[in-house]
């Protein structure tokens, strides 16, 4: 029986660790949490943002998630899309689901990000 989900993993080329912190760390305010040793010369990077936790794993060869996606809960969804087009980032909106907006934006990898709000009542 699941309890609960521990993290995603999305997919990066070798080297592109200074870019994922750019992004996620620079651009949506995750904050990178130290890979165990076993694991940490396999390149990546594990990040954090509230409970939402990503694991960004080297893949060789690599091809970017374009439809597969995490989908990240935000609390102001105008500033952080402000954030991303003010670097240049294209932010496509996408049908708002009943109590949620939510937009879509690449990664430096070309991954598919939802960024999503709810409502508040």
């Amino acid at each position: 029986m699941i309890l609960g989900l521990d993290h995603v993993q999305l997919a990066m080329p070798e080297g592109g660790e200074d870019a994922a912190r750019a992004f996620f760390v620079g651009l949506l305010g995750m904050a990178e949490v130290e890979k165990p040793a076993a694991l940490a010369g396999r390149g990546g990077l594990w990040l954090r943002g509230g409970d939402a936790v990503l694991h960004l794993g080297v893949e060789a060869p690599f091809a970017p998630a374009r439809k597969a996606h995490p989908a990240f809960v935000v609390g102001a969804l105008d500033e952080v899309r402000a954030r991303l087009e003010a670097a240049g980032l294209a932010v496509r909106p996408d049908a708002d689901l009943p109590g949620i907006r939510r937009v879509f934006v690449e990664d430096p990898f070309g991954n598919r990000i939802e960024l999503l709000e709810r409502a508040r009542d």
